[in-house]
């Protein structure tokens, strides 16, 4: 009787099995998943007054204060505001770098937006000659000569590069105010990639990718030298990756992803046929399902500083897909990136200062890169 139980069962399994693997079979319950269509976001008033107050609150509030100084003795222990009189809110420097760049871009992409000359008197309050010249001093100092090297260096040129895209004349007053830490951070970038042997591959501030495209994007239009030291260096660094272990992604306290802003600077460097070569090989299947290797980063406590980096990781994914997705017209990679955004964009009113002094830059950039 077991016997016999037991080649029936055997039988229905064999049977089952066929029908499965079997399409054709008209028995057979077929059934197509479709991809979720994430919605796009748009730049428009609304979405302008839910990003502004993040930058506009925060580039004037001094303390908390995260100041990253070497004290060269005790003459060196001043209020923020006297050490950056220029850029001292947001919780530390280059936030309130990218502070000001968001304000300047939300009035630059919308001039009729409601909140322009609120926005313009604190610019002009900040970006003075006298204090920018007192900000050049600081990074002139033997003891704080690699002061925000590369990170803030980036985002104070995405400043100049607005500011000398925007023609206007308020625009060209500020740009006066702030051209001579524009130079210097130029003359350093000028300096240090030569003598940098090998590329800073992490998913925070260091990141060589990130702050070469960056910098690079200024220096296409505004500085000729400093453009071909950074593609010769992009092409030096990685030119011949194959391979990013993207799928190690992210790291706990990641606002960057290596792997797509690596993707993302080659981009800028390589005619398209040569990047799409180039991507083929260091991100392989990548371009055919993106959605198979990345998945939106999930944030578990907004209060946690490093932990609220995963909202700009979240972000600057999206930024990257955009401007890859977009070359390649890769739609695939513009819905993964449409994803991306909206997780983070929806919660970053939280209420918590650790994520709200910097993601709204994190956020305006991503969506003038899906335009």
């Amino acid at each position: 009787m077991k016997q016999t139980l037991f080649i029936l069962l055997l039988a229905f399994c064999v049977f089952s099995c066929r029908k499965i693997n079997n399409p054709k079979d008209e028995n057979v319950l077929i059934t197509q998943v479709n991809d979720t269509i994430y919605e796009k976001p748009e730049l428009n008033e609304k979405s302008a007054s839910y990003l502004y107050h993040f930058a506009y609150e925060c580039i004037d509030q001094e303390y908390p204060n995260k100041l990253g100084q070497v004290l060269g003795d005790s003459t060196y222990l001043k209020e923020p505001s006297e050490l950056h009189p220029a850029f001292y809110g947001c919780f530390d420097w280059h936030s309130s770098v990218h502070g000001h760049w968001t304000l300047l871009n939300l009035i630059k992409e919308l001039p009729d937006f409601k909140e322009r000359d609120a926005i313009l008197l604190k610019l002009q309050k900040n970006i003075t000659k006298e204090n920018v010249l007192k900000e050049v001093a600081y990074f002139d100092d033997v003891h704080n000569n690699t002061f925000e090297r590369t990170y803030g260096w980036a985002w104070l040129l995405k400043v100049a590069e607005t500011l000398q895209d925007w023609d206007t004349p308020e625009a060209k007053e500020l740009y006066t105010n702030l051209e001579p830490l524009v130079k210097l951070i130029e003359q350093k970038y000028i300096e240090f990639l030569p003598k940098l042997k090998y590329p800073i591959r992490v998913g925070e501030h260091p990141n060589t990718a990130f702050g070469m495209s960056f910098a690079l994007d200024y220096a296409k239009k505004y500085s000729p030298k400093l453009e071909a030291i950074i593609i010769e260096k992009a092409k030096e660094y990685y030119l011949n990756d194959k391979g990013c272990p993207v799928t190690w992604e992210p790291g706990g306290f990641d606002f960057l992803s290596p792997c797509l802003q690596e993707a993302s600077l080659m981009l800028k460097v390589l005619p398209k046929k040569e990047f799409e070569v180039w991507l083929d090989a260091f991100l392989p299947d990548f371009r055919k399902n993106p959605a198979a290797y990345i998945e939106v980063a999930i944030v578990t406590d907004r209060s946690d500083g490093k932990l609220a980096h995963l909202d700009g990781l979240n972000f600057s994914r999206a930024w990257c897909l955009y401007e890859i997705g977009k070359a390649l017209d890769n739609d695939k990679m513009i819905n993964l990136a449409n994803k991306h955004f909206n997780y983070s964009y929806k919660k970053m009113d939280s209420g918590e200062y650790a994520g709200a002094h910097w993601l709204a830059s994190f956020a305006l950039y991503a969506v003038l890169k899906s335009t």
